[in-house]
């Protein structure tokens, strides 16, 4: 039986493939009104844990729960409870967005009156009014993924899953779709799970993070909590530049205490210490002549946790792992 103040909960939840474990010995807690990203490239576990929750598959070992209901043996409550957006939302091209809408409310056996009303709410919420009269096929990506959103919300679900939710969307577009997912969450109380692999997304929106790597859950937290965790272990990354950026500034962060490794990377100097280092920086640099013209402490970034997370994975994993996990990085950064 799930805790009160969690609303999902998972006990040792496997998923076993042949001999392959897509999922290995889930235990996750989300809480009630959170937004809570699991995060991992694709091939990770996310979509397996997923549908698990959705009652869609039935996992080979451990339990999960959504409000106290368990997905595998009570389905039905799950689907009345639990709205799902998938990565690529399908609507019938040649329906309107109103109509497609109106047909799931019948689908959701909601009264006439009450679909209606709803409908034109949702609308309303998601910035859709203007184009709801128009056929889905003539919609852009984002416009079919807010349209989903109120598809979504027809049945005025508790939980919220959403798979990949930003993904193929622009700047502007993406910028709206957040502010909607966190209202879902901060003004109507609801519970978001969001699956993705895109990193800085999850880091703007989200509440907490899980990180998943090759079926596990390896950390799962604030992503300060994370940054502390993975700083604790001894490894600092600062980002800096001055007037003047010369080789000059290169050798003195070379020789500043603890540090272990700098790198030139465009207009900044990428340096790597054991310690923070930034109090003594600014004393060094002043004292030499320097003027420091930008100083970031990068623990704090997502994908630098992840970084070091994976380095951490890599040790105990086989090599096989290696090139996708960093793979999974690199296209994050092109994403960004």
């Amino acid at each position: 039986m799930a805790e009160e103040t969690y609303i999902i909960r998972t006990e040792g939840l496997t998923k076993l493939y042949g001999e392959k474990k897509a999922v290995d010995n889930l235990n996750l807690e989300i809480r009630k009104g959170e937004i809570f990203g699991l995060l991992g490239p694709n091939g990770a576990g996310k979509t397996t844990t997923t549908l698990m929750l959705l009652g869609l598959t039935e996992p080979s070992e451990g339990q999960a729960w959504i409000d106290g209901k368990d997905c595998t043996r009570d389905p039905i409550a799950i689907k009345r409870m639990v709205g799902y957006l998938p990565d690529n939302v399908g609507f019938y091209a040649d329906m309107t967005g109103r109509e497609n809408l109106r047909f799931t409310g019948q689908l959701n056996g909601l009264p006439r009156d009450l679909a209606e009303a709803r409908i034109d709410d949702l609308l309303q919420k998601v910035g859709m009014t203007e184009a709801a009269d128009q056929k889905t096929g003539t919609y852009s990506r984002g416009m079919r993924q807010r349209l989903g959103i109120a598809d979504v919300l027809m049945k005025d679900p508790s939980v919220v899953i959403m798979d990949e939710p930003t993904l193929g969307i622009d700047p502007e577009g993406m910028r709206e779709l957040m502010d909607l997912i966190r209202a879902l969450a901060v003004e109507e109380g609801r519970t978001i799970l969001i699956s993705s692999h895109q990193l800085y997304q999850i880091q703007q929106i989200c509440d907490r993070v899980g990180l998943f790597v090759n079926g596990r859950l390896i950390a799962c937290g604030r992503i300060d909590e994370l940054a502390a965790q993975t700083s604790q272990e001894g490894r600092y990354v600062l980002e800096t530049s001055a007037i003047p950026n010369d080789a000059g500034y290169g050798e003195l962060l070379k020789s500043l205490s603890n540090v272990e490794r700098v790198e030139r990377k465009g207009d900044y100097f990428m340096v790597e210490s054991r310690w923070d280092i930034r109090r003594e920086l600014s004393r060094r640099a002043v004292d030499a002549g320097y003027t420091i013209a930008h100083l970031r402490q990068r623990g704090d970034d997502l994908d630098e946790i992840y970084r070091r997370y994976f380095e951490k994975g890599d040790e105990k994993n086989d090599e096989g792992n290696t090139g996708k996990n960093k793979g999974f990085l690199s296209r994050y950064r092109k994403d960004r």
